[in-house]
């Protein structure tokens, strides 16, 4: 293990975010890298009470002197915002793939999130002690993946059909693993020096396509050293011209330390990451939110990035005061008078603040990720109505904590809908509920926002006489009701002539008309339907606009029983993105959700990806994400809108008229 103490920091603090997909091995790299930096193998998301493999977990180590702070981002799908907010706050990214081409479809989504970051990456090639194809086989299926070059920094040694080692393709040195020790320098075997050379040459040659100076000196016959070429691979790569793969196993400390030695002289400053976000390395202190959590008694902590220091506690911007700047990790965080730039603190007591805030004078805006739209919801009500209040506010403070959740309040249904990324997504909303605010949910399936409307037309006549002593009540209405073209709505309209029904009554007629649309034979909103008062009478003392009402409501209620009622459910345009080679799986599960395909094409600006549109009734929506995951090995994702609404199955019209006709009973 190297000493790290008695050097002197060379660099500001920097940050590196590990990605990948579900099981590619990112937290056995984390705690092979604390490992290797002396570190204690704990990270911030294990000493609370949130699993550590849902959000992203936050180590703080030295390496050589120079301060660092790994991000474990979580790898499945339904939490790819929370490494993209993790992402935001890094200078580096490290891809963990594995070594096998058939997984190199998951890492589309990780390599989109580094490729919008703007931030370098190093692709880490873990378990490589199980690579059993050739390693050019295994780069090409990630370039596949990828927009960024991908640029071999090693060339494994494989013996006796296994990876024993690995060649330095810029120093051109050899080296043999050794469980869980540092790679020891051995002689380039003699039948891999062909091949080796001719690595290298790719690798200059890959340079000197992206520098004119380069050029002319390989040209020329002058073949740069290693200092050289290590110095262009840092520019390319600062500069997102390239991507380096590296090979490794952390489980055995495998390149462990050959990546940890890449990032020390690789990751950008935070200076020059800072640059490259707008910010200047003069001005006041100057620092970004990355997440929020709330802890117990400790209350809000906002995890922020320090762009530009110091930034001092007690500091305030727009009358928001920091309340605390800790280090991390949780259960050992020291507390601090300042935080330099680069560092990545805890700050207490930020109220307001959420994930993307930029705290300092005339701060810029930063950019930030967007949460993506949610895919999966629950109608969630306290289980006990005591607890309605305390819900409201733990669920604002959980939407804070994670922006990729949302919280609506469905008009038509009554129902409050907790939607996210995922069932997963939302268990671990509603364990955090329970562990953080002591608070239950009651959850079920959201209502279906139904509709009716009728067949055909119908004339009703609805007549009110009611004497209860003194004045008393007398309306008389004859009504035309009828159907109306699909997504017109609703008219009223009247042809009385020769004062039947007295003008100052009419508009009576029309509120009651409108009123009588909100709940139909099945129980829900009528809709694309006329209603003509057609002719009528009243009583010169005992009419009102009361008895009109009365009248008119009773009418339209038999009139919509006789008119043929019919239920119509949303239909919504739905958009699937998956790779092509699942787009078959695709229709077929469109099909089988009773879907009408409208066609599908390339997804624009991702090569070997498919766009499959269609409609397909709302009811089929609520667990489309589940199903499209388990069909598309975890890729799959949708968006989708209302399109229109459409005459229900009659399965489902008998259904809710035997709920609506035991509701009554």
């Amino acid at each position: 293990m190297p000493d790290n103490q008695p050097q002197a920091p060379r660099h500001a603090p920097r940050a590196v975010a590990l990605l990948g997909p579900y099981a590619s091995g990112k937290t056995t790299l984390c705690e092979a890298l604390l490992a290797a930096a002396g570190a204690k193998p704990k990270r911030e998301g294990e000493t609370r009470t949130r699993d550590a493999g849902t959000e992203t977990a936050i180590a703080q180590c030295r390496f050589l002197g120079d301060g660092w702070t790994l991000l474990d981002c979580p790898g499945s799908v339904e939490f790819l915002h929370d490494a993209a907010m993790a992402l935001a706050l890094a200078d580096i990214a490290v891809v963990v793939a594995e070594p096998d081409p058939a997984r190199a479809l998951a890492l589309r989504p990780v390599f989109a999130q580094v490729e919008a970051s703007g931030r370098p990456c190093i692709v880490f090639v873990n378990k490589v002690d199980t690579l059993s194809v050739p390693p050019q086989d295994l780069v090409a299926a990630l370039q596949a993946q990828t927009r960024l070059p991908l640029v071999p920094r090693q060339m494994p040694v494989i013996e006796a059909g296994k990876v024993a080692g690995y060649v330095d393709l810029v120093s051109e040195h050899a080296y043999r693993y050794r469980a869980h020790l540092p790679s020891e320098v051995v002689r380039l075997p003699a039948t891999l020096e062909a091949a080796e050379h001719a690595a290298h040459d790719a690798l200059v040659d890959t340079l000197a396509d992206r520098d004119d100076a380069l050029l002319e000196q390989v040209i020329s016959g002058a073949a740069p050293t290693p200092g050289e070429l290590f110095a262009h691979l840092r520019q390319d790569l600062a500069a997102r011209n390239l991507a380096e793969v590296m090979f490794g196993a952390a489980e055995l400390a495998h390149g462990v330390l050959r990546l940890w030695k890449s990032l020390r002289h690789d990751t950008p400053e935070p200076s020059e990451t800072a640059a490259r976000l707008g910010i200047g390395p003069e001005g006041p202190a100057l620092a970004q939110i990355g997440r929020v959590s709330y802890a117990g008694q400790a209350g809000k902590l906002c995890h922020a990035r320090v762009w530009r220091g110091p930034l001092r506690d007690g500091a305030s911007d727009d009358g928001i005061r920091i309340g605390g700047i800790f280090t991390f990790p949780g259960a050992e965080a020291a507390k601090l008078a300042q935080a330099q730039t680069g560092d990545l603190v805890a700050l207490g007591r930020l109220e307001g603040a959420i994930p993307g805030t930029v705290f300092g004078e005339a701060a810029p805006a930063l950019p930030f990720p967007a949460p993506p739209p949610p895919v999966y919801a629950l109608a969630i009500a306290a289980t006990e109505r005591k607890d309605d209040v305390r819900l409201s506010t733990a669920l604002q403070k959980l939407l804070e904590e994670d922006p990729a959740l949302s919280l609506t309040r469905d008009a038509e249904t009554g129902d409050t809908l907790l939607a996210g990324q995922g069932e997963t997504h939302l268990a671990r909303a509603l364990e955090r509920l329970a562990k953080g605010w002591g608070l239950t949910v009651n959850t079920a399936r959201p209502k279906l926002r139904l509709k009716e409307t009728i067949r055909q037309p119908v004339h009703e006549h609805s007549r009110l006489k009611r004497q209860t002593g003194g004045h008393g009540q007398f309306a008389d209405v004859k009504l035309e009701i009828a159907p109306r073209a699909r997504g017109e709505g609703f008219l009223f309209t009247d042809r009385i002539t020769g004062g039947a029904v007295p003008r100052q009554y009419i508009p009576a007629v029309a509120a009651a008309a409108e009123e009588a649309m909100q709940k139909g034979p099945y129980g829900y909103p009528v809709v694309d339907v006329a209603v003509t008062l057609v002719d009528g009478g009243f009583h010169a003392v005992d009419s009102s606009d009361m008895a009109f009402r009365t009248a008119t409501r009773t009418g339209i209620a038999e009139a919509l029983n006789k008119a043929g009622p019919v239920l119509l459910e949303p239909i919504h345009h739905v958009t699937i993105t998956a790779p092509n080679s699942f787009t078959a799986n695709v229709q077929r599960l469109l099909t089988a959700r009773h879907g009408q395909i409208l066609g599908y094409g390339e997804t624009p600006d991702q090569p070997g990806w498919d766009d499959t549109e269609a409609l397909l009734p709302e009811a089929e929506t609520h667990r489309l994400i589940l199903d499209l995951r388990a069909q598309t090995a975890g890729l799959g994702r949708f968006v989708h809108r209302f399109d229109h609404l459409a005459e229900a199955p009659p399965q489902l019209a008998e259904r809710i008229a035997r709920e609506s006709a035991g509701a009554k009973g």
